[in-house]
């Protein structure tokens, strides 16, 4: 009886979900041949974990970024597309800053504030970096989110808020011109070269039993930035009055306005931590990769779109937990598939588990 159960209830999940099947033979197919990988030598185990770890610090940045696209989403109800020029924006002054700080006297101030475009000054020529030059990497920091703060905000007062009360592919619409104006403007004034940021920066090896996998100070730096941040927020949405402002016109809008929500200030406090999150996650992914480029936000735009999509749209913590699977995926498909198709697997990662869990991981539109 047990048995005859068992097997009608598996029979009766299969028809229901047959995506979890075929995502559970996937997954286990994927396992079995990592495993007779790593027994045969074709993988190492010091080369999985150094893509572990490569996943892991793109899916920080991943996840700090969709924080702030979670939020307006959740509280505006429209799809930023400006998002990822918010990041560059974030990430360009912050890095002015800290050519300009760490370089002052050394170099010529133009140079320094355009961050060494066309080769005029090097930021391994500097030594910076973490340990090399912490409060300019401060500074910088700081800066990057208090100018995306300031961005975000004008942004919205000019542009997107004489437009709120229309439909969202209006808005969605305008973002997208918003997103060219300020990426051709920061190419403008910056150029379009790809230029190196930082100074080698120390490291610490881990070794295993074929090899060592080595973890930087940057590492190090993006992983307590972020999980602060991080952790910031979730205390900011929990315990604070603000927060609870923010859940219940996240779930209600019309509600939250009569039960006398100050719906004006949480729309300009949305934009405000969203900002500085975004600004900041640009800044500490340049620090993390090494080079800086006019379309790095727009290259990352979609995989944080991604992993927003994949946790539930308009959730905070799913946008969290998308971006550290989406960047994992990213990362570790390299084993099975060339490097080239890498963000081809995040997205089909993202639609596999959508197909089991269409809602995403934490179920829809919450900033909860």
């Amino acid at each position: 009886m047990g048995i005859a159960e068992t097997y009608t209830r598996g029979r009766q999940a299969a028809v229901a979900r047959p995506g979890s099947i075929i995502l559970g033979l996937v997954v286990a197919v994927l396992l079995f041949d990592l495993g007779v990988g790593l027994a045969t030598g074709d993988n190492s185990f010091s080369g999985v974990g150094s893509l572990m770890w490569d996943g892991l610090m793109r899916g920080l940045v991943i996840g700090l970024a969709g924080i702030g696209l979670s939020m307006t989403y959740s509280i505006l109800n429209f799809a930023n597309f400006a998002h990822g020029d918010y990041i560059t924006a974030g990430a360009f002054s912050g890095w002015a800053t800290t050519y300009v700080v760490a370089g002052l006297g050394r170099a010529d101030i133009g140079a320094l504030f355009l961050v060494g475009a066309s080769g005029s000054v090097f930021g391994g020529t500097l030594g910076i970096g973490v340990t090399g030059t912490p409060l300019a990497v401060v500074a910088g920091a700081l800066v990057a989110g208090g100018f995306t703060v300031a961005l975000a905000v004008v942004i919205d007062r000019t542009v997107f808020k004489p437009i709120r009360d229309e439909s969202g592919i209006t808005l969605l619409i305008t973002s997208i011109g918003v997103a060219f104006a300020l990426r051709y403007i920061m190419q403008f004034v910056f150029s379009s070269s790809v230029r190196g940021t930082t100074a080698q920066p120390p490291s610490v090896s881990l070794y295993f039993v074929d090899g060592v996998v080595r973890i930087n100070a940057h590492d190090i730096a993006l992983v307590v930035v972020a999980g602060g941040l991080m952790l910031g927020v979730h205390l900011l949405l929990q315990l604070t009055t603000l927060g609870k402002a923010m859940r219940a016109m996240a779930d209600n809008e019309d509600l939250a306005q009569i039960t006398g929500i100050p719906t004006e200030r949480v729309v300009r406090a949305v934009w405000i931590i969203g900002g500085g999150l975004t600004g900041v996650a640009g800044y500490m992914f340049v620090l993390w990769k090494g080079t800086l480029g006019f379309n790095d936000g727009w290259l990352l735009l979609l995989l944080i779109f991604a992993a927003v999509i994949l946790g539930g749209i308009g959730s905070v913590y799913g946008a969290i937990v998308g971006g550290l699977a989406i960047g994992l995926t990213a990362s570790m498909s390299v084993i099975w598939i060339p490097s080239a198709f890498s963000r081809a697997a995040a997205f089909f990662v993202m639609i596999v588990i959508l197909l089991v869990k269409p809602e995403g991981i934490f179920s829809g539109r919450s900033t909860a």
